[in-house]
């Protein structure tokens, strides 16, 4: 048996040790389940690591007028704040430089720091990563962000107080951090065609809030010892998610010994009903050594981001997500912050019992990303039913900031309600929408555009991320009717922006097409499971 030293370039060291070991490669099948496990894996380390610095944010800048403490009890989820008495529990007047009357300004800044980098490093992030190799392109941002989001924990054991430092921390973080989803998305979409991508996204997609939890747990947990342990320990676990990727991520089909035609998109469907006969390269079957072109990362052209702009719906979907991600983006940032500055019940819950609620939105934002995705499937219609979640987001907010302070059963169920709406239309463009258009017709095939698109789409969403938390930071002081009022407003201009698509889909539906500038409907066809090998 022997393969070129091209073939052996594509194929991750994790892998084959795996083939040495076992004596025989893995099915097309098996390969689908690595890949979905591997980029699950990845993206939750990513958003792991961006959840510490809304679970510090009481600790940096604790209320003068409610005092601040910690519970020691970490499975309780309420646990009334400590006041006095209890030395190893209470803290101090706050951080320099964030704990003066700007303090909470001051932490809108770092989040937009971190996201202005994010969302302007996406753009560049894409495009590389549709010429570059995924695997090692993935691997270097997820270890740079360990690495920069530990040096912003350091400040507490180094005893900086200059809010230089932070800032250039986290905006250094941001740029790491641009390379993981348009990467992650382009992978999904080189294995994967088109029937059930909804729901099988949807269902991946629970990555970001199984992230946001476990980032909430992690620096809960280990917030007696010193807010630094908050950032340090996510980094390690980025760090280490980026090995996890070197050495078992096979980003492309073709990497690992998958045949498809040079000038055409993967339909691995057709192809797994011969994968065993003829699409593993230099492997002995039916008693011959099949020899087949490599057809990897350098054999297709990359588009350019302006000739991605130009395929119909990423402006639209784009710009909704601008607005729907600044909404989630401001829980994500500010949720725990809010929870431990409000009463609920008629007490106040302390800093850690807030981080650990705050995953209960999550928890409502997994099942509303994979039921956002089953709907667009079943509908055959992605715009009609984003714009339907992000309506229903706007009442679940309103009857959220209104009676979640009632009880903290009320609290725990609108949470989660906001959350299912407010995740859902979220997930299902930054996935299956953005996958459907990296791969959308106009392109012939003959262009990779998976991660340019997603860049496009999500790096616009990202802009909006960032003045999400920025703009909370100065409404909050205003009072939190202010900051629930503008979420509200941004929810519903993401619905309107999209009404154009919703009618064009309905239109469609009813066998009376509406031509709207050349625009589409983005359903994907579910006629074909995307993990069988039938």
């Amino acid at each position: 048996m022997s393969q070129n030293s091209d073939t052996m370039r594509g194929i991750p060291p994790g892998i084959l040790l795996i083939r040495s070991i076992r004596g025989k490669d893995w099915s097309l099948s098996t390969y689908r389940y690595v890949i979905l496990l591997v980029t699950f894996i990845a993206y939750t380390c990513y958003h792991a690591s961006r959840k510490p610095s809304s679970i510090v944010k009481s600790v940096l800048y604790p209320d003068p007028n409610k005092g601040n403490g910690l519970d020691p009890l970490f499975g309780k989820v309420f646990v009334k704040r400590e006041f006095e008495g209890n030395e190893n529990y209470r803290l101090d007047k706050g951080w320099a430089p964030f704990n003066g009357t700007d303090g909470t300004s001051k932490l809108g800044e770092i989040d937009l720091a971190f996201l202005a980098c994010y969302s302007l490093g996406m753009y560049v992030a894409g495009h590389l990563g549709d010429t570059l190799d995924l695997r090692l392109f993935l691997t270097t941002g997820m270890i740079g962000s360990g690495i920069f989001v530990a040096l912003f924990g350091m400040g507490y054991f180094w005893n900086i107080h200059v809010f230089g430092y932070y800032l250039g921390m986290q905006m250094i973080a941001g740029l790491f951090q641009a390379t993981g989803w348009p990467s992650v998305v382009a992978v999904i979409g080189n294995w994967f065609g088109k029937g059930k991508r909804g729901l099988i996204m949807g269902i991946w997609n629970a990555h970001t809030s199984v992230g946001n939890i476990s980032g909430s747990l992690l620096a809960a947990s280990v917030l007696d010892y010193g807010w630094g342990w908050c950032f340090i320990v996510p980094g390690a676990f980025i760090a280490v998610g980026g090995l996890i990727v070197f050495f078992f991520l096979a980003a492309y089909p073709e990497d690992i010994g998958f045949s498809f035609p040079p000038n055409s998109a993967p339909n691995l469907e057709a192809a797994a009903d011969d994968e065993e006969a003829n699409i593993k390269k230099g492997f002995i079957v039916e008693g011959e050594t099949k020899t087949v072109r490599r057809i990897g990362s350098v054999s297709r052209t990359s588009i350019g981001l302006i000739q991605a702009c130009t395929i119909p719906g990423v402006i639209p979907f784009a710009m909704c997500l601008f607005f729907s991600k600044l909404v989630a983006y401001t829980f994500l940032y500010w949720l725990p912050f809010y929870l431990s500055q409000t009463e609920i019940g008629g007490e106040y819950v302390s800093v850690k019992s807030a981080g650990n609620l705050s995953t209960l939105f999550d928890v409502g934002g997994i099942v509303g990303g994979i039921l956002a995705g089953y709907i667009s499937d079943k509908l055959n219609a992605r715009a009609t039913t984003a714009a339907g979640f992000m309506s229903f987001a706007i009442p679940a907010m309103l009857l959220y900031r209104k009676y979640g302070s009632i009880s903290h059963n009320a609290n725990i169920a609108l949470m989660m309600v906001a959350g299912l709406f407010i995740n859902g239309p979220y997930a299902l463009i930054t996935t299956a929408v953005s996958a459907d258009l990296g791969t959308h017709s106009s392109l012939r095939g003959d262009s990779r555009a998976l991660a340019t698109v997603t860049a496009i789409i999500d790096g616009t969403g990202s802009v909006g991320a960032a003045f999400g938390p920025l703009l909370t930071g100065f409404l909050s002081t205003k009072g939190w009717d202010a900051v629930f009022v503008m979420l509200m407003i941004c929810a519903l201009i993401a619905t309107l922006l999209l009404s154009r698509l919703v009618i064009a889909e309905i239109s469609e539906k009813m066998c009376k097409p509406v031509p709207v500038s050349g625009e589409q409907s983005f359903g994907a066809p579910a006629s074909q499971p995307l993990l069988s090998d039938q």
